[in-house]
């Protein structure tokens, strides 16, 4: 039979064409766009990019197939949930998903064969390039204009039985939070939600496409996904903020019978599990008894407090993982009865800051082990550094630009230190977890993701660094490590064999 894959047009095959294609350079691209929202015809795919609605999947897979065959259109089959429609969502889910597409055909719907006319106009200037073209001589934007984009789609022939996981994995964006942006739009995500999808298929071999969702009310966003969720193997939430990240993920958990992962929480919080386990090895200090302090509390840095947590409570037997954690935000350090948290942060306050410290990080940084930064630019100095433990460790992880760069955290004396940049030592990234997870939950036919599996995908992602390799510059593996994605599916396909 014939499925549609999602390809990508730029091969993933050093860190120069990683920082093109996802961060910190895909951020330039969603800039422009944000700047100028016709520009998103330019710099993405969406000018020859359609979604094929039906109300059977294999019905829309048939159409994007002949679409694609016979017009050169990149088609996404879609089924939308006939029966449990109400009156008018066909166009509520056709008006949001259009960032997207240049169009969403439903001759299917009308009733109409799947080989019927087709009169969506195709933008695509097309893309002709020299084969010895080197990609590495572009700019970020450039790149993604002359190549209108970073994926497309493709039919091939698949010998043997279609199975779910065939289907791709949705990258379902708002645009609320897009990198360290902030809420720029869904248009305007478009570029990131692209670069993940080459990676997804790069490094996991998995299919993902784009769903860039133009409302911004988690209902609603719950709403269309859960309409839609027959077209896609698994759902991946990005970049929506806090907290309602938290309420538009736990409600498609509970509705889904796929699996639902924020990568801005849990895939940050599997690698930033995993290189601090290796940095504290480093330095000789023990997960259970540092003094962790965060800057950031949103999505990602609740999710990475509470799997630490987890994993502190596991190594002590019981005992609370929150002891010795501090968390701050722009408003200072969280608390119980703090007038600025919302209902998540006051939850993160009763697990952490035990103390009922009340002071700014410059105060609440000194003599700590650990700094983990998920905020913004800037926000450490060297200064600070130096009031904290000996042999600290800095992971300053925000993107585009970290809380402080690494090289002048080691000036100060940090011993080890870590950021989500590909032109450093030590990139903290989520492209080391997402692909190699979504094949080994896929794979396994998983329909959660507990803390269970994300453990066992921070160990397996940990102990690729053998013993005798770590050191302050190697506590992670390179996000294109071949074996990264294999080692992480495999040990969760295992896992899942001895589950009930």
């Amino acid at each position: 039979m014939k499925i549609i894959e999602i390809v990508s047009k730029v091969k993933v095959e050093n860190k120069k064409l990683l920082a093109l294609v996802y961060t910190p350079g895909v951020a330039k691209s969603s800039t422009a766009i944000y700047e100028d929202y016709d520009k998103v015809f330019d710099l993405t795919n969406r000018s020859n990019s359609i979604a094929v609605l039906s109300f059977d999947y294999f019905e829309s897979l048939k159409r994007a197939i002949y679409l694609k065959e016979t017009y050169g259109v990149d088609a996404y089959p879609l089924a939308i949930k006939q029966n449990e429609l109400r009156d008018g969502e066909i166009d509520f889910v056709v008006e949001n998903i259009m960032p997207n597409f240049i169009g969403v055909d439903r001759a299917l719907i009308e009733g109409k064969a799947y080989d019927s006319a087709f009169d969506i106009p195709k933008m695509s200037k097309g893309c002709l390039l020299s084969s010895d073209m080197k990609f590495e001589n572009f700019e970020p934007v450039e790149l993604r204009r002359i190549l209108g984009g970073v994926i497309e789609t493709r039919v091939v022939e698949y010998q043997g039985m279609f199975s779910n996981s065939m289907k791709p994995v949705a990258i379902v964006s708002d645009g609320s939070a897009v990198l360290g942006l902030g809420n720029i739009g869904a248009e305007a995500g478009l570029p990131v939600m692209e670069g993940k999808a080459v990676l997804f298929k790069d490094l996991g071999g998995v299919n993902a496409m784009p769903l860039c969702l133009k409302t911004q009310v988690p209902s609603e966003i719950e709403r269309i996904v859960y309409l839609l969720s027959d077209s896609f193997s698994g759902i991946n939430l990005e970049d929506i903020s806090a907290p309602r990240c938290f309420e538009v993920e736990q409600n498609l958990i509970e509705k889904l019978n796929i699996p639902v992962f924020h990568d801005d929480q849990h895939g940050t919080a599997i690698v930033v599990l995993a290189g601090l386990l290796n940095a504290l090895k480093v330095v000789g200090k023990e997960l259970d008894k540092v003094r962790i302090v965060f800057s950031g509390a949103g999505a990602a840095g609740q999710a990475i407090a509470r799997l630490l947590i987890k994993m502190r409570e596991c190594l002590s037997n019981g005992k609370s993982g929150g002891d010795g954690i501090l968390m701050f935000d722009k408003f200072g350090a969280v608390y119980k009865g703090r007038k600025e948290n919302d209902s998540s942060l006051e939850k993160m306050a009763e697990i952490t800051n035990f103390e009922g410290f009340r002071g700014a990080l410059k105060e609440g940084i000194r003599g700590a082990d650990v700094f983990i930064g998920v905020s913004a630019k800037g926000l450490l100095t060297q200064e600070m550094v130096k009031t904290m433990a000996e042999n600290a460790v800095i992971f300053a992880i925000a993107n585009p630009e970290p809380e402080i760069l690494p090289n002048l955290a080691l000036e100060a004396g940090a011993k080890i230190a870590a950021s989500g940049r590909s032109d450093f030592n030590n990139q903290i990234n989520n492209s080391l977890v997402f692909p190699g997870l979504f094949k080994g939950v896929l794979g396994s036919g998983l329909k959660k993701i507990d803390n269970k599996v994300k453990i066992e995908a921070a160990l397996a992602l940990a102990e690729i660094v053998q013993a005798d390799e770590l050191d302050e510059n190697y506590i992670i593996p390179d996000a294109l490590d071949a074996r990264v994605a294999k080692n992480i599916s495999a040990c969760i396909m295992k896992m899942s064999e001895k589950m009930p």
